[in-house]
């Protein structure tokens, strides 16, 4: 894998100086005009011709900087890579991503293992005074290992790393707390005033404002916790919501971890979340976004009641251009999470 970006890194690089002698007008006029949910390998939304470009890698990020920039008076050009359904785990960038990023002025991505492409990508950057984020940094000793709890499947692979020692495995999916993207809008807010010194002011209270939002939703998710007679969720399915349940101390049981790429769960596994579910006098069996809940109903079908709910929590791996253009935002997805995370503790 990080031959083939290398190669590709090295390809655009030497197709950009061609393009740039010959076509650079065209070139920023094509970017200038590309509008949310119109481009073919990334949405992007700009006003205007572009002062800046700032792109991002997923969605959490791209709506913490749209809240960031507010009506964005630097017609910055916001750009989000993984826009068609494609997961972090699976995301590999085309030459047109590359570019993009090579010559961007500010770069938000997760970092670990789903992004060791970047590193090519960035050595070979035109533009070396780019800002660049990565939000596993940012929040340092934050961060978790990934874990494997009592009855999940281990991907064989992390198993045998596991035993030898050899390499930690972090968990990525740190924009599904409150807690953390209230610090990443924060660290993103002091990027954009570096790249935009201008509109510092502008930035800092529409970043204000909105982690405010965030703290108060995260205070909902408190008061739910507090409130609900159940202390432990169950994922028939991937888990990528350890942040989350880590925030308000609740415990989980899960079929894999939240990386994992494994589809089907053994007799082993499906007998024990089943004989937990029962345990626990459980009323709510979870998934995660997707249409494949054959391990939940499965799990479901092996407990002695057979009567409980099968509810979704999104964790922000699928959101799509067109979910962009129908107004989905970070916070109105986590509002939905609560929701189905009350019905779960009752």
């Amino acid at each position: 894998m990080k031959k083939y970006i290398s190669v590709l890194v090295a390809a655009v690089m030497a197709s950009s100086i061609i393009c740039a002698c010959g076509n650079g007008n065209a070139q920023d006029a094509s970017a200038a005009g590309t509008s949310a949910g119109n481009a073919s390998e990334a949405v992007s939304e700009v006003a205007g011709d572009s002062d800046i470009s700032i792109v991002t890698t997923i969605f959490p990020e791209y709506d913490w900087v749209k809240n960031i920039a507010g009506e964005n008076p630097a017609n910055a050009d916001i750009t989000m890579l993984l826009d068609s359904g494609v997961d972090l785990h699976s995301y590999q960038p085309t030459a047109e991503d590359i570019a993009k990023i090579s010559k961007c002025d500010m770069f938000i991505y997760v970092g670990g293992e789903s992004d060791e492409w970047v590193d090519d990508a960035l050595k070979e950057a035109t533009n070396k005074d780019m800002v660049v984020i990565n939000l596993l940094d940012v929040l340092g000793d934050d961060i978790k290992e990934e874990e494997v709890v009592e009855g999940m499947e281990a991907e064989e692979e992390e198993a045998e790393e596991g035993e030898e020692g050899e390499e930690v495995e972090y968990d990525e999916h740190v924009w599904l707390s409150l807690k953390n993207a209230a610090k990443l809008c924060s660290a993103i807010k002091d990027g954009m005033v570096s790249v935009d010194e201008a509109n510092k002011d502008v930035y800092e209270k529409n970043a204000n404002d909105y982690i405010t939002k965030l703290e108060a939703l995260d205070a909902e998710y408190e008061n739910v916790v507090k409130a609900g007679s159940k202390k432990t969720v169950l994922f028939a399915d991937r888990f990528p919501f350890r942040y989350l349940v880590d925030d308000y101390g609740l415990e989980y049981y899960a079929a894999f971890v939240g990386c994992s790429a494994e589809t089907e769960a053994s007799f082993e596994t499906i007998t024990f979340l089943s004989k937990k579910v029962d345990e626990l006098g459980l009323g709510s069996i979870l998934t995660i976004e997707g249409k494949d809940k054959k391990i939940a109903d499965t799990v479901k079908q092996n407990t002695a009641k057979k009567d409980q709910n099968i509810l979704t929590m999104d964790s922000l791996q699928s959101t799509t251009s067109d979910d962009v253009a129908k107004g989905v935002t970070y916070i109105s997805v986590m509002e939905g999470n609560l929701e189905v995370l009350k019905e779960a503790l009752k």
